[in-house]
């Protein structure tokens, strides 16, 4: 842990975060017009319990949610291929962001639930297909950045020494640390429920994820010098994203 927060601190971990603020200015468009927009929420919601369930990483999870929201913005897709397009998101999404041997294999998605309670069936060359048609789509560039791409750099400083808890000095600050990081991934989810988050940068939801986790804390100051410069948004910027969350 102590070697993990002193990389966060590193000018390598500065120079990653640069390069995904400016690829962020670069994402596609999203327009939020998708005939099926009313199903968004049951497939964003399909994607985090399979994650789960396979315990794929977080930017895994959030990157497959983005690819579903930006592929149902551009085409009209019935409900039995939405089940085929959310899974391949996740499966492009976890070869992407995580180890070989964590990617989730073909009979383990057929054993899923929501599969066999609708008689549906993977197969391979319907799988592959799918993929292809996802990486046409985005032109072979997954390289997407979500808010969960930004969050552990920002929560690197999300809480210090100097902060108050109640106007007081804090008891536990790793206890403390600990409550904000659950807190900042509970935030992240409800961020995946709502596609009106797609309005905002992703490295701005991340921002507001650990503000909304500090609100909840109750750690003064709310938004202190040392996040406004870390993540390069000040309080006013943030303020309508936080009360999303909030709400």
């Amino acid at each position: 842990m102590e070697l993990e927060g002193q990389w966060w601190r590193g000018q390598l971990a500065a120079d990653i975060h640069q390069a995904l603020r400016y690829k962020e200015l670069k994402l596609p468009s999203y327009k939020g017009q998708s005939p099926q927009l009313s199903l968004r929420r049951y497939f964003a919601d399909l994607i985090a319990i399979v994650s789960n369930r396979f315990t794929l990483c977080p930017s895994a999870r959030h990157l497959a949610v983005y690819l579903l929201d930006l592929f149902m913005d551009r085409y009209d897709i019935s409900i039995q291929q939405l089940h085929l397009v959310a899974l391949s998101c996740l499966l492009l999404a976890s070869k992407f962001e995580e180890k070989e041997d964590s990617v989730p294999k073909l009979e383990q998605l057929n054993s899923l639930g929501c599969m066999t309670n609708m008689n549906l069936v993977l197969t391979k060359q319907n799988l592959l297909h799918m993929e292809l048609l996802l990486l046409e789509t985005f032109q072979w560039n997954l390289c997407l950045p979500t808010a969960a791409h930004f969050i552990e750099y920002y929560l690197s400083e999300a809480v210090h020494e100097t902060d108050l808890h109640d106007g007081w000095p804090m008891i536990c600050l790793e206890k403390t640390k600990l409550y904000m990081a659950k807190y900042a991934d509970y935030f992240l989810e409800v961020s995946l429920q709502d596609y009106a988050f797609l309005n905002y940068a992703p490295s701005l939801v991340a921002a507001a994820c650990v503000a909304s986790s500090r609100i909840i804390l109750r750690l003064s100051p709310t938004w202190p010098t040392r996040l406004h410069r870390l993540t390069a948004y000040s309080w006013d910027f943030l303020v309508q994203c936080i009360e999303r969350l909030l709400m």
